[in-house]
């Protein structure tokens, strides 16, 4: 199967997870403020622990076959997480979202609604979640295709319920909360199909793709994840939620590595 169809189905696949956990407000039952902030929590456990563990790991094991055990490999680590990083502040400051807690960023434009501003915001958040699966999946290591996938589907339940409830906060018919919040998944297997065609292009650019994309999601943790959970006084079950969902991530990639 060609690398770029390879990427763009297994991405698809953890999207769908995000309609998932949006499918939860069709049947009445809404979470606490707790809870959510608890799934939240274990959505970034998740994500930590796949930039580490499914990606960061994996990117120096390719780069030292590539160029031995010299310096380059940890020079290419921190060139390529900090890149990740940098992209993702720079399109935080340069396109205008808002985030459900922190407010408005970006450049002010009040031609846009808030919806769309929230749509951006989770589009900014999923890209990187889509190349890390789409990335992982062209270098054809399928058991780690299958840990990064299901970490990253995991935490896209949760993630999808938090950007439903929100919707509903803001007046959205159950419905219609519904389907934005699965739509919101659909950038996915566009950065799936994105990071299938750029490692399909050469094999060194696998551990660059990699690197980037973990910068990308460790970014996104501190950014947003975090400060979205910590308020109201509950940072103990927040972080209580992130050891769950980091612990539960690293036993997938071990096992299924």
């Amino acid at each position: 199967m060609d690398p770029w169809l390879l990427a763009l189905l297994v991405s698809g696949a953890s999207g769908l997870m995000t309609a998932l956990g949006s499918s939860v407000v069709l049947i009445g039952w809404q979470p606490s403020q707790r809870h959510t902030n608890i799934l939240l929590g274990f959505a970034a456990g998740v994500m930590l622990a796949a930039a580490f563990f499914s990606l960061i790991v994996p990117a120096l094991e390719v780069a030292g076959d590539l160029y031995g055990d010299g310096i380059i490999p940890p020079l290419m680590a921190v060139t390529g997480i900090l890149a990740g990083a940098l992209l993702i502040a720079f399109i935080d400051k340069t396109v205008p979202h808002e985030h459900f807690v922190k407010g408005a960023e970006g450049p002010i434009n009040s031609r846009l609604s808030r919806l769309w501003l929230f749509i951006i915001a989770i589009t900014i958040h999923n890209i990187p979640e889509g190349l890390a699966v789409g990335i992982t999946a062209a270098g054809k290591d399928w058991d780690a295709t299958v840990a990064i996938a299901s970490g990253i589907g995991l935490q896209n339940v949760p993630e999808g319920l938090a950007v439903s409830l929100a919707l509903l906060a803001l007046n959205y018919s159950r419905f219609k909360a519904f389907l934005i919040g699965a739509l919101t998944g659909v950038v996915e297997p566009l950065g799936g199909l994105l990071g299938g065609i750029f490692v399909g292009l050469t094999e060194w650019l696998l551990p660059w793709g990699l690197l980037v994309s973990a910068g990308a999601m460790i970014y996104v943790i501190s950014h947003e994840i975090i400060p979205e959970t910590h308020r109201e006084g509950e940072h103990s079950k927040a972080s209580g939620g992130l050891m769950v969902g980091l612990v539960i991530m690293l036993f997938l990639d071990v096992w299924l590595g």
